[in-house]
């Protein structure tokens, strides 16, 4: 059984109008019951015992009908005996400081969006959510808390020809309390948007053709999550995903020999790297988690899969069999996917570039079923001439194809660009499930790459 209690708060200000505050109470019960070769799933928002007990009665009726249709016995599964807990590192609960507290903080940040007559739309919204899960089977008892906080700020600029946005905050998601609103110095951010939207109206298109593409590490986070993430999800890879999220390119037999990226590329799955958003202990079939490099100096090593799914394709994996909430399975999502700093200094990569493209802020995203061929393109360009960054440029695109892009990865930012991010909403299953997932990077340098501007 997994138990869920989870509260979600949105305070929202647009345009210096607060917003209805947006509340968000669930708690359920999820129910697996396997017998012999069967498997049965029930969910319930009644947890009283006899709401339990019908549960219970539900996922033992599935589990007698599907018997003859298992791939896989679930007998086979390892089930150690364990015990252990996890909570978020928390400074300062969200609930522990009053509203207005909060809404005065949105009201000084709103004033520093707001600085021109051109920008004419603007917000700040802060999410809270706060989630208790309680795991047991006969041989496991687990038990974790996760407090996420995210702030979202945003200036849009119109001139009367052409509108312009950039953004800020919802990349920088994490496990932390009220703390992290006051550690991101928002007012500070705030005032650096709103003078890029203005600055976008006036700058010049992105100039196409092949080129480096430097990218900082707001972009990264989507460039790893589309092209690594994604397709390393093994139940994807199985089949399980194709008439709704897709495949993808890769196939069971590239585990351990394929060469994803040059030898710059190290991919790991770090459960534990602190405050990151999709940080725990166990997963939710209560296996434990633990670090592992998913790619190490280019080569492929293992899927982004559970105990599940691990069975069935005959391969190890990690821990990342995730559900969002009480009414959902489990299913292999990825977490904390992280591209692992080099020894490169920032100054040192737009040094070494004589004809490139720096991007910052991912603003479109579109790639096919197999998670092969994208196109992306972003908030805020700068040109690099001859070793120097030089003026903003708006409507930056690039597009490639996975493993041509990351064969291509010819720099990689030492700790210092290191950023600790994540995306808020990746959604995937039937039915839906948006989950929480990590990723963090230092800027990065790509080869020969094909870049274009707005209307190309």
């Amino acid at each position: 059984m997994r138990l869920v209690n989870q509260r979600r708060q949105t305070i929202s200000m647009r345009q210096s109008i607060f917003e209805p505050i947006a509340n968000f109470y669930s708690q359920g019960a999820y129910i697996s019951v396997s017998d012999g070769n069967g498997t049965g799933y029930a969910a319930t928002s009644d947890t009283s015992r006899s709401g339990l007990k019908k549960a219970i009665q539900r996922a033992q009726n599935w589990a007698n009908d599907n018997s003859r249709f298992q791939l896989i016995s679930p007998t086979t599964l390892p089930r150690p005996k364990l015990s252990g807990q996890y909570h978020s590192p928390i400074a300062q609960p969200w609930d522990s400081i009053d509203l207005e507290t909060k809404l005065e903080e949105m009201r000084k940040i709103d004033q520093r969006l707001n600085i021109h007559d051109v920008i004419v739309d603007w917000w700040v919204v802060f999410y809270s959510c706060q989630s208790e899960i309680i795991f047991v089977t006969p041989d496991i008892e687990l038990q974790q808390s996760f407090s996420y906080l995210t702030p979202y700020l945003g200036a849009v600029a119109n001139n009367g020809r052409e509108t312009q946005k950039r953004t800020f905050g919802i990349e920088t998601g994490s496990q932390s309390g009220y703390e992290s609103i006051l550690n991101a110095d928002l007012g500070y951010r705030a005032k650096i948007i709103a003078e890029q939207s203005l600055a976008l109206l006036e700058a010049p298109n992105c100039p196409g053709g092949n080129k480096d593409l430097l990218l900082m590490p707001s972009q990264m986070i989507l460039q790893i999550h589309e092209s690594i993430g994604h397709p390393l999800e093994l139940d994807r890879i199985l089949g399980d995903e194709r008439n709704y999220a897709g495949t993808s390119f890769v196939t069971l037999d590239m585990f351990g020999k394929y060469k994803y990226g040059s030898n710059l590329l190290n991919i790991s799955f770090n459960p534990n790297q602190p405050q990151q958003i999709a940080s725990y202990q166990y997963d939710d079939e209560g296996s434990p988690a633990k670090r592992e490099f998913l790619i190490k100096d280019g080569i492929l090593l293992r899927p982004l899969g559970g105990i599940t799914s691990q069975s069935r394709a005959g391969l190890s994996g990690v821990a990342t069999s995730r559900s969002c909430d009480w009414n959902r399975p489990p299913i292999d999502r990825m977490a904390n996917i992280n591209l692992e700093p080099g020894e490169t200094s920032f100054n040192d990569m737009v040094a070494s570039i004589e004809n490139g493209i720096l991007m910052d802020t991912n603003r479109s995203w579109s790639i096919d079923d197999s998670r092969n061929k994208f196109q992306f393109g972003c908030e805020l360009g700068r040109i690099i001439k001859d070793g120097e960054l030089r003026g903003i440029i708006k409507n930056p695109n690039y597009r490639g194809i996975s493993s041509d892009f990351w064969r291509n990865l010819k720099s990689v930012g030492d700790p210092a660009s290191f950023a600790v991010l994540s995306v808020p909403t990746c959604g995937k299953g039937e039915p839906n499930q948006a989950i929480r997932v990590g990723h963090a990077s230092p800027a990065c340098v790509f080869a020969d790459t094909d870049i274009f501007g707005g209307g190309e």
